[in-house]
């Protein structure tokens, strides 16, 4: 299934999962984009779909983590809905923090 994005951007497709980006994270990448943390979409959604680790988090939220380099990870708080992601937040951590496991 080929990417489908809405006429405002937060919509995406993947193989079996419908992925949407909150307002509040696409704010997100364009403060972070000005910081000089250029993160894409395509990024954040293969995080959600292929992570290195997911753990629950609050409000029965999930974390999915996966590496963003070599000494940072990025976690995408997203929660779960049937056949959706919906996408919270998203931050980059220092590895050492987060892969205590």
């Amino acid at each position: 299934m080929q990417p489908l994005v809405s006429i405002d951007g937060n919509l995406s497709y993947t193989k079996s999962m419908l992925i949407t980006f909150s307002h509040h994270a696409l704010v997100k990448l364009e403060i972070l984009g000005a910081h000089g943390v250029h993160l894409s979409r395509e990024l954040i959604q293969d995080i959600v779909m292929k992570p290195e680790k997911v753990i629950e988090g609050y409000k029965g939220r999930k974390i999915a983590q996966k590496s963003f380099d070599p000494d940072h990870v990025l976690r995408v708080i997203y929660e779960e809905h049937t056949g959706e992601a919906v996408i919270i937040t998203f931050y980059p951590g220092r590895r050492q923090r987060y892969d205590k496991d």
